[in-house]
């Protein structure tokens, strides 16, 4: 068995709780030793809950433990810079929660932290690690649908409650940041490309300001994604990637069930209404916060690369940067 890495995680945020910290602890290399929030008794509560062995009453006291090897920063989004430079700071990695940063720019300061503590820093997107998404890569490679032309992507629900921190523009709420950045990061993934402009289309709450209901358009050189994500319509998921010879759907394409196998649908045949041509391929019962929290872990532990490293991360932010100038623009903007 490898020695497994100390994690403490900044805050008690709802993500860490119910998600996150449970898949960690069931990992191979991962271990959740510590948890810290402003205040000390949420921060005791959980780690009672989740059988976590220390609680701290701040984050500083978290980042001054030397038994903490790797931070995970769950916290809201405009204090996931701060912190992650702090935490590099204090000589521990870091797996920060997406979206990694308000915009490119602030992505961009990591860099620094990151190199001169010799540390590593990389972005919490699981989808990426899921082993659905790794075969569907693989088979628009191998050509399965001919020559990968449009991704089209929609992440919605509703939550219109003011107090919510998604619905916080100061701290970085709003649908693009909260459920555009994954079909953005996924459609990069699946291209392998950067788009080389961008559109995008804002509908904002007239009380909060958050952008309630946005679309985009992403110009890659072989081809384009085109998503919609809302903070204010029914929750649904879905993505499907078309081809010039055939199409792939992936079911529940973001937050997929931890419980049960989940499938991928290969129409080879997409001319035939019948459905005549679907097949699926069905991906072992998995928990892609495991595999992410594991494949860092690893990382450490061995010296390898992260599953979403700084890099990636800012060409991510780059085009939700585009996104946002497009709307304000009514223009196409590049990354």
């Amino acid at each position: 068995m490898p020695q497994k890495v100390r994690w403490g995680v900044l805050g008690a945020a709802s993500i860490a709780l119910r998600r996150v910290i449970p898949a960690m602890q069931a990992g191979e290399w991962s271990e959740v030793t510590a948890i810290a929030s402003r205040d000390r008794r949420k921060a005791e509560e959980a780690a009672r809950t989740l059988g976590i062995s220390k609680a701290y009453g701040s984050y500083e006291e978290l980042l001054a433990d030397p038994r903490i090897e790797a931070i995970y920063n769950p916290l809201p989004n405009h204090l996931h810079v701060p912190w992650s430079i702090r935490a590099a700071q204090a000589g521990k990695h870091v797996l920060c929660e997406k979206p990694l940063s308000m915009n490119a720019s602030e992505a961009r300061s990591l860099l620094e932290a990151r190199d001169r503590a010799g540390v590593k820093i990389g972005e919490g997107f699981m989808v990426r690690t899921h082993p659905r998404w790794l075969r569907t890569r693989e088979l628009v490679r191998a050509g399965r649908v001919g020559d990968l032309r449009v991704i089209s992507g929609l992440f919605s629900y509703f939550n219109r409650d003011p107090k919510n921190v998604r619905n916080v523009v100061e701290l970085g709420g709003g649908a693009l940041l909260d459920l555009g950045c994954y079909p953005a990061t996924l459609s990069r993934f699946i291209f392998e490309q950067e788009p080389t402009r961008v559109m995008g289309l804002i509908e904002r709450d007239p009380d909060m300001g958050t952008d309630r209901l946005t679309s985009a358009t992403l110009e890659f050189p072989a081809g384009q994604c085109v998503f919609t994500c809302s903070t204010q319509i029914a929750y649904h998921q879905r993505m499907i990637l078309l081809g010039t010879k055939g199409r792939i759907e992936i079911d529940r394409p973001i937050n997929p069930p931890t419980d049960q196998p989940s499938r991928i649908f290969i129409d080879d045949n997409p001319g035939d209404p019948t459905g005549a041509g679907i097949t699926a391929e069905t991906i072992a019962t998995c928990n892609q916060f495991t595999i992410q929290g594991d494949l860092f872990s690893k990382a450490i532990r061995e010296g390898g690369e992260i599953p979403v490293p700084l890099e990636d991360s800012i060409h991510n932010m780059a085009a939700i940067d585009a996104i946002l100038r497009s709307a304000a623009s009514g223009h196409w903007e590049k990354p």
